[in-house]
């Protein structure tokens, strides 16, 4: 004959915390005649021979589930490893003889400065587009008319241009080259100002 009894079990691991309990595991027991051997699932509780019934019967494996997987959450990260900036890398600021060069449009002025560059014979290669380039030249052109005071008082006729380039490396960003020049009462203008920045960035390359 069976009887189903209900039998709270507490079940402890080594680890686990104090306030950390299995749950209820509900069992059922027979009688167990003399001479009758326990099943293998079987254990002898107060004279009855029992087993675990029911989804309880994994409570145990379950809780060495989760204890595992709590200490494995619980394991501390690595820290990340910060980048060391105290000592950057040195960029190379020397402009190869030969390289490509790109001239950003400027209102016009980037046509006297194509021009510059072949009449000072700067060893630079100008092409049409920017992703070809290892180069890009930019910069800023001023031209001042003489207004009617300084043709009469000054008798200047000619305009004072002003002008500014730079040259960036697309590789590092790197700022190259910079230069500015300032030509009062000149008789070609712009022209005047391009030839200017050509011939020193002749010599910053030539520069040993």
């Amino acid at each position: 004959m069976k009887t189903t009894i209900g039998v709270l079990v507490f079940v402890s691991f080594a680890g686990v915390t104090a306030a950390q309990q299995a749950a209820p595991v509900k069992m059922e027991c027979r009688d167990l005649p003399t001479g009758n051997a326990l099943a293998p699932n079987e254990s002898l509780v107060n004279g009855l021979a029992c087993h675990v019934v029911g989804a309880k019967q994994d409570v145990a494996v379950k809780s060495t589930a989760n204890v595992a997987s709590q200490s494995a959450s619980h394991t501390p990260a690595e820290p990340l490893q910060a980048e060391d900036f105290s000592a950057p890398a040195p960029v190379d600021t020397r402009i190869p003889a030969g390289s490509t060069v790109f001239i950003v449009p400027m209102e016009g002025f980037e046509n006297y400065l194509a021009a510059a560059l072949q009449k000072k014979s700067v060893p630079l290669v100008p092409v049409a587009s920017e992703q070809q380039a290892r180069y890009v030249l930019k910069g800023t052109s001023e031209e001042k008319k003489p207004g009617w005071a300084k043709m009469v008082m000054m008798k200047q006729i000619h305009s004072d241009d002003a002008a500014s380039v730079q040259l960036i490396d697309r590789k590092s960003g790197a700022i190259v080259f910079a230069y500015s020049v300032n030509k009062k009462n000149t008789l070609h203008g712009q022209q005047t100002t391009a030839e200017a920045c050509a011939k020193h960035l002749k010599e910053q390359i030539e520069k040993k």
